[in-house]
Formats: structure tokens, sequence, C-alpha cells
């Protein structure tokens, strides 16, 4: 028997003609298809770009590799439930042959038991285990089983281009339950387990077919707008390559979406009702009815002409479909934080729950049970081959995102009164930055005594890189340059840059104020603000862990929001900072136009307000309230006081332009009283004067908040020369405020606005960037009368790589040879697994995004092609030196700048963990290594540093390769 079996074995348990023809097993595959995004556009950029460059691999996976893996698995399992089976029914011929020496008689006859005892229960055991290792074969229905298993359990969990965490139940049961750990109350999200990356469109081919033709729309080049950021409108527009492509009854129509040239314009003329060329407000409706002739006349095939010519109600064929291709589908996009766990988990429970059902299993045959563990064992084993293949792309995605990104740009902007006037006669000539004074109402200079007195802000940005380089260590021999510095301006989405900055300013910002998107579902603003409540929690949960961790013990949070989210960011703060570290909910009420018809008008916000620690810092401020009658209260003594003729004086103007109270409350206010009071948690913008500033403030950006709010929050909140933060900077108040009150001050922003689309009560475009330097020169808007502002400073500002930038510079170097390593391996040997893993970053090291080393020999012409600008692909030199110094979370003390032997040396001089450290960049190509150690030693005698980094080899004792250190310290 047991050759008999072996012999059996030898043709294998399932047919692969018949396992490809499977229903079941095409469903499947199909499926998988969607996971991978086969229906995506073939589109080079974002992740778009990967999915091309694996998809050979892919589907390679799809029809070869899982159908081997599905049969191997199945031979195994039969293999090992021979050798139990056959070790069973020898274990029960041994029963049996001594039974018959105690009873004197035969039993067992050729292998069958004798008819007169095939009655007994050891009879009917052999006989049953007889027969099971007969049924052995796994049949094609088990097969489908577990095709079916597979397809409904990556099915269940696979929503809208994501992997949701919700575990669904069968349709007995409840639709899904969510993960409990046994919390009094628990705050649950859909996608809690991932990172939100951005809202942009969806770019999938359309199809129909119609009268034995299929046509396809196709989207072959798109350009999007970085972040959650709206720029310039985006359109479909006819392919300038080949737009349209024919072949056997198939006709494939290319698009391109992006903004509207002015040569668009002219090949697209939508005219107005008067017969003139629109050149804005133009909608995509309006083009198609151009784009469906532009079509018709590039199409060849008379028959298929005709198909799309003809009228299906008001509409032609062609009409109606390309209406419905160029409905803009947009996407929350997400990466999950680790797949792999996330599924794997959740199959064992689908196994347990649904495959292997406890209550059919007590009442089926023991033979039955065999093929259930068969079908539950297989069902696992292909359940995380499949999982192991879609977290590689998914854990790749994550690893780019969670990249520190680089520094693409550094510079600086200074007051003159700060810059030594050695500069003077070359700022004096500089005809941009004399244009831009003028250009934000500085007035015009012409001499140095036009200087005199003014503090005019010069950026660098309009200068030369060896004038930036002369005035930074000039200025660093006044002082250490980071307390030189009063704050910091980044460009970037704010997760990214948070990630950067995190280890220099890990718990060293006191205070943090943000004004996050209210999800108001209006998206009338200059940002994003139209998400789902769980992408609104994503995004914001990944951020305030990040600033929870940059906030000092002693420092406190505010968050200013609306009644659209103020519920969930509520049990969204408790879960980050704890709820004992809630201190106050403030409610803070403004000013409305116009009075709700259906409801009570709505007048206020919400600014919840949390401390890191018992430790934190408060001072108390006090508020003038002013009452109708004189204030009494027995328990606290207080002064009471008229208005002054000066006070009521003034406050008639503020009445007149219409800025407090309507007229009907006149006459009573001049006789009201008032007291000086501490501040409650009821800030009324409408009749408290701290909020009633002395000049008018910038009024044209949508969401701004007052500089009095955010002067009360910051002088409640810090010192002078604490850290302020703001990762959601809008209009640019909050950094405003705490330069204003001599603070120092971070701010993030990703939007245009960061340097355009800002208009100031003059209607004049300034952006943030020309918001602080009217702050650097003295302006007289907001708080600065109250705080006797004069003007000056210092401040740095960055542009940062941003995600896309990162996908947009994956290459693929070293496809070929990973291709090879795979060719070593056995495609069912589990070391096969483990190289999967790591396949996608070992065949694309080396991609500028991901640090190319080589470029490090000469480190001041590392580049990226940059997308995030707006302005098309940009070729660009990253700022390494910058992105370093982060890296290492360095306090920079100063720099040096050497040209020795026709080479450049920046020097960095710094200090991180009570460490004096030195960072030493040079170009290495044909360097002379001796020499190099005496230029080395010579600059860093006196400094006497604990530890030195260098770019490539070098002959100083104990230096560290920054190369290996950037790597590790990148996350790449």
């Amino acid at each position: 028997m047991a050759n008999r079996l072996r012999k059996k074995d030898s043709g294998g348990t399932i047919m692969k003609g018949a396992t490809q023809d499977n229903e079941s097993l095409r469903k499947l595959k199909n499926h998988l298809r969607v996971l991978f995004q086969f229906d995506s556009a073939e589109l080079d950029f974002g992740i778009y770009r990967i999915m091309n460059y694996k998809r050979k691999e892919i589907e390679n996976f799809i029809e070869n590799d899982l159908i081997r893996a599905i049969e191997k698995e199945f031979e195994k399992y039969k293999v090992q439930n021979q050798k139990e089976l056959l070790e069973k029914i020898e274990e029960k011929r041994k029963e049996i042959r001594k039974l018959e020496k105690e009873l004197g008689e035969k039993i067992l006859k050729n292998g069958e038991i004798e008819e007169k005892f095939k009655d007994k229960p050891f009879a009917k055991e052999y006989t049953e285990l007889k027969k099971r290792i007969e049924e052995i074969d796994i049949t094609e229905n088990i097969q489908s089983q577990v095709f079916n298993d597979l397809y409904n359990f990556f099915s269940r969990y696979y929503e809208d281009g994501d992997f949701i965490s919700k575990r669904r139940y069968s349709s007995k049961q409840h639709k899904y339950a969510i993960p409990y750990s046994g919390e009094e109350v628990k705050l649950y999200w859909a996608n809690f387990d991932q990172y939100y990356i951005k809202t942009g469109e969806i770019f999938k081919d359309y199809e129909f077919k119609c009268k034995g033709w299929k046509f396809v729309f196709r989207t072959v080049l798109a350009d999007v707008e970085a972040g959650n950021v709206k720029g310039n409108r985006r359109y479909f527009l006819l392919s300038s390559d080949n737009p349209v492509k024919i072949s056997n009854k198939i006709c494939l129509i290319k698009f391109e979406y992006r903004p509207l040239t002015e040569k668009d314009l002219k090949q697209y003329p939508v005219k107005t009702k008067e017969g003139k060329t629109k050149t804005t407000g133009i909608t995509q409706d309006e083009l198609n009815l151009i784009l469906k002739d532009k079509i018709l006349d590039s199409i060849t095939s008379v028959e298929s002409k005709a198909i799309l010519n003809e009228t299906e109600g008001e509409k032609t064929i062609l009409e109606k479909h390309l209406y419905k291709y160029t409905r803009k589908i947009t996407s929350d996009f997400f990466i999950h934080k680790n797949l792999r766990e996330f599924l794997e988990r959740e199959l064992d429970y689908f196994i347990k729950t649904e495959v292997l059902d406890i209550e059919s299993l007590d009442t089926e045959k023991e033979r039955y049970f065999d093929r259930h563990i068969t079908r539950a064992k297989v069902v696992k084993n292909i359940g995380k081959r499949i999982i192991e293949f879609l977290s590689q792309i998914e854990d790749f995605q994550k690893m780019l995102w969670e990249k520190k990104k680089f520094v693409l740009k550094t510079d600086y902007v200074i007051t003159i009164d700060r810059i030594p006037e050695e500069f003077y006669p070359e700022i004096l000539k500089n005809k941009e930055q004399l244009r831009e004074w003028t250009e934000l109402g500085f007035g015009k200079v012409k001499t140095k005594k036009d200087l005199n007195g003014k503090k005019f802000p010069v950026d660098t940005k309009y200068f030369s890189e060896e004038f930036k380089e002369r005035l930074l260590e000039k200025l660093s021999e006044k002082g250490n340059l980071d307390d030189l510095i009063d704050g910091i301006l980044i460009k970037s989405e704010n997760w990214q840059a948070l990630n950067l900055i995190l280890e220099k300013y890990k718990e060293k910002v006191q205070c943090i104020y943000i004004d996050p998107p209210f999800n108001t579902g209006n998206d009338e603003f200059i940002y994003k603000d139209k998400y789902q409540h769980s992408s609104w929690l994503s995004m914001m949960y990944d951020r305030l862990n990040l600033a929870k961790r940059i906030l000092s013990n002693k420092g406190t949070i505010y968050v200013h929001i609306d009644y659209n989210e103020n519920m969930r960011l509520r049990l969204l703060l408790d879960e980050i900072f704890g709820k004992d570290n809630f201190l106050n909910e403030v409610i803070y009420s403004y000013r409305i136009q116009g009075i709700a018809q259906k409801f009570w008008a709505r007048k206020h916000q919400t600014i919840f307000y949390y401390k890191k620690s018992d430790s934190y810092l408060f001072n108390n401020e006090k508020e003038r309230v002013y009452y109708e009658k004189p204030f009494i209260d027995t328990k606290v003594e207080e002064k009471q006081f008229k208005l002054s003729s000066k006070e009521r004086n003034q406050l008639k103007k503020f009445i007149d332009e219409g800025r407090i109270l309507p007229d009907k409350y006149k006459d009573l206010l001049f006789n009201k009283y008032y007291s000086d009071v501490f501040v409650r948690d009821v800030w009324d913008c409408d009749y408290t004067k701290p909020f009633i500033s002395g000049s008018k403030e910038y009024l044209k950006f949508t969401t701004q908040k007052s500089e009095g709010l955010l002067k009360r929050i910051i002088s409640s909140a810090s010192n002078m020369n604490d850290y302020i933060l703001d990762f959601m900077l809008g209009s640019g108040t909050t950094i405003a405020v705490a330069h204003k009150l001599r603070r120092k001050w971070i701010g993030i922003e990703m939007g245009e606005h960061f340097s355009e689309f800002y208009y100031d009560i003059k209607g004049e475009k300034i952006g943030i960037m020309g918001r602080m330097k009217k702050v650097l020169y003295g302006d007289g808007i907001g708080i600065s009368n109250e705080v006797d502002w004069q003007g000056g400073g210092f401040f740095k500002y960055h542009y940062l790589e941003q995600y896309e930038d990162t996908l947009h510079n994956i290459e693929f170097p070293n496809e070929e040879k990973g291709q090879k390593v795979l060719q070593l391996f056995d495609k069912d040997n589990e070391v096969n697994e483990y190289v999967m893993k790591y396949m996608l970053k070992f065949e694309t090291e080396g991609s500028p995004s991901l640090l190319n080393l080589n470029s490090f020999e000469n480190p001041f012409e590392y580049k990226l092609k940059i997308i995030s600008s707006g302005k098309g692909e940009e070729l660009v030199n990253v700022d390494l030196v910058e992105t370093f110094n982060y890296l290492l979370g360095l306090k920079i003390n100063g720099y040096r700048f050497l040209n020795k032997n026709s080479r450049k040396y920046v020097i960095v001089f710094g200090e991180r963990d009570n460490r004096r450290t030195a960072i030493i960049w040079r170009p290495t190509k044909d360097i002379d290594l001796k020499k190099d150690k005496e230029i080395i030693d010579k600059v860093l005698n006196g400094f006497n540093p604990d530890e030195i980094f260098i770019n490539g080899d070098s002959f100083v004792k104990g230096y560290k390769p920054i190369e290996s250190e950037f790597k590790n310290l990148a996350g790449v």
C-alpha cells in the first residue's frame, strides 16, 4: 500500500490546468490585481512610478509564483496527512495482531478485516483509517474553498485603495468590531494605524464597450499639487503626443491632466456669451465641448467615429463618457504603519472564525476534520505569502514617507542694524533687494544715509553664496549663531518638517499654538479643508504626537477648533497628552456677520489648552471688563474706574469704525464702569480690550486670528527667549506676535502663501515672508503700539524636499542585479521571502532621494529633481550641510568657509548632547589627505572638539564618516 500511495503522490495533488481554469482562482487573481492597483494609470510620478517598475514582477507573482506555492502547500499537507494516517494504521495493526494472539484467531487477511469481526469497535476504527487514506487526495472543491477563503479575506479588509483596520465579521455576526484593550472610553477611527498622506486625485483607466468596440480613456501625464495645497486649477486635455491609437477594435484615447497654458487657451478657445475668449473661470465641462471635436478629428476609423457620434438622450456617446471620465475623483491617501502585522493578525482571526467552523467540526467525522485542517493551513500559508508581497510595497512607501527629508535651500533675513557696515556697499548696489524694500512700502533707498535709524530687512536670497558665507562668519564672531537667530521659518508639509527638526528641538519648545483646518467641508480656504473625519483624525494624531515630543516638560499647547471637530479633537488630545493634563477649554467669541435664520447664530470657537506635565509655566494675566453699574465683590478688592476722556474718544473711534458694539449700545457704553480682573476662560474679541488692536491688521486672509489673541496665549505660556511653535502657520500671526514679544519661534507652512497670495490692508501681495519682513522693519499694526515694538530681528528660512519629490527621484539602478540575486534562490525557499522583503530597497539603493553616497564626492553639488515647487520639474542643489545639522540635532555655534588648495571647505562648529562637535565638508576627488589633515587640524585648533565628522576619507584621528551617520539618521 505504501508503494502504491507514493506512486500516486508523484502525480501531484493539483493538476495545473485545472487550477488555472478554476473560477475561484481567477476571481482571486483579479482581486489581487486590484490590490496591486493594476487599474491605475501608467503614470510616471508618485507611487505610480514604483507600481509601473514592479508591474511585471507582480504579474509573475500572481500568475506563476502563487500557483506554484498553492500546489506545493496542498502537496505538503497531503504527504503530512499520509504519514500521520500510515502511522495510525500501523499502530492499529499492532493492536489487532495482539488481539489475534489473545483470541487465537485470524482477524486480518490480506490487510482486510474478516467478516465476523467487522462490527467490532477496533475493526470499525481500522476500516475508517483505510477509507481516509483512500480519500487523502485534495479535491477541486477544497481548492475552490481555499481560493474563496483568500478572496473573502483580502476583500474584507480592502476598501477604496487601502487596507482598513476594522475587524470584519461574516453576515451572521456584527458588521465589524474595533480593537479594544479594556479602556473606559475608546477613541477609534478607521485609519488609526495609518499615516494620512494627502487628499489627491486618482487616475485610472476608464473603459466602455459598444458594438464590438472597446474604448479606453487613459491619463498619460499628470501634474498634481504637492501635499494638501490647492494650487492652480488642473484640467483634462488631449495628449499632445499621438492622442489616439486604434488596434483590433480597441480605441485608446490619451489625456493629460495639468494647468492651462497660454498655448492651451488658444487651442481650446472657450467663449463667453458675448463671444469673447475666456482666460479665467473656465470649467472642465466647457472644455469637454472642444475636447469632443478634437477627439473625433483625431480618430481615423470611420466605424469607431460613428459609434462615438451616436446620440443617447441629449448627449452623444462620446460626450456622456467624457463627462464621466473628467469628473475628477479624489481620495484620501494613506500608508499603513505595519500592514504585515495587521493582516497576519486578522488572517489568524479569520481562519479561526470563518475557515474552521468549530460548531460544524463537532458534528463531522474525523476524516472530514483533516480536510478542514488542511484547508485552514493552506489558507494561512498562502495568505501569508500574499501578505508578504503586499507589505513589501507598503513598507517601502512607509520608508519613503518616514525618511528625514533634505533641506533644499537655506537663506536668512536680518535687519540692517545687525549687519556690520562693511557689507553696506554691496547691499546698496543690489537692485533686487532695493526693489523689494520699495514694494514692501519701506521707501526708496539710494545712499547709506537712507539706512540710518531704519531697520531694513536684508534677504540673503538676493545675494551671492559668497556674501552669505562671509556674513555668517562675521556674525558668528559676535556669539553663538543659534542664539543670535530669533526664529526659523520652514516651507514644507508639516509632518515632514516636524520629523526633520525633532532631534534638534526635542523638549525645547515652551508653547505650541495651532489653528488647524476646521474640516468645515467648504473647501474655500487656500489649504484643503474637506477631509473625512477619520482622515482628519489621522492627520492630527501623527502631527500632535511629534509636537508632544518637541514640547518641553514645562510647556503647554493650545489647539484652536470649532464645532465641526471639537468633540473628536478633545478625545484625541486626551489620548496623546493624557486626560489629566487637560487644563481648560477656552471659548473664543468672535464678531459675526449677519444672523442665522434657522438656528442660534454661531459666535464662538474653542481653544483646547493642555500641559505636558505638572511643572508647566503659566503667567496669569488681567483684562479690563466693563459693567453697567459699579462692580461689587466682597471677596476680591478691586478698584473701580470710569472711562477717561482719552479712553472715551478712543472707544468712540472704534465704534464709529464698526469694530466694536452695534450703534444701539453707544450711549450705554459711555456710562459703563470697568475693572481689571484676572482673565477667565471666555475670551470676547468684540468687547474685551486686549483683542482691540491699536491699528488694523491684515484682514484679507479668511482664517486669520488677531494678534491680540496670540499675545494673550504667548504671554501667559512663555517668557522672553522661549521657543514658540506653530506648524499650521496660516497667515503667520503666531510668529509675528512671538517676534514682537521677543520670543524665539518656529513657523511651518506648506502653502504658496508662504511667499505669495497673501494681502495686507492695501491689497498688496506679500505672503508670510513679506509679513515677517514688515514685522522686522517695525510695522505699526496689531499689538505693536501696545508692546512698543520698534522692529529688528534675524531669522532663517528653509525649503524642504517633500514626499512627492522623494517618489519622483526614485530610480532602479540595481534592478538587473536584484533580479540575478533572486534567481539564486529557490522560488519556494523561505530565504526567498527574506530577500523579497528587502528587494525594493536594494534595487533602489543609490537613488538621489535615498542618499546617493557617490554624490558625496562633491557635497556642494548634490542634486534632486524637485516637483513640489509648482513650477514643473526643477533640478536643484541640496543643502547637505544644513540637513546633517538637523539630523544630528546640532546647536550651531558658527561657520568657517575656506578655499584651500583649490578646494572649498565648510566647517560647522556646534554642540550636541553636551559634546563639542565639528563637521567638515569638502570635495574629495583627487584630494591630498596629508595636506587635507593639516588644513583641518589648523582650523580646529583651539576648539578641541569631542567628536569630528568628515565626509569621505581622512587622516584626521578618530573622525566619524558623515556618510554612514547621515544614512542611519535619515532612515534610509
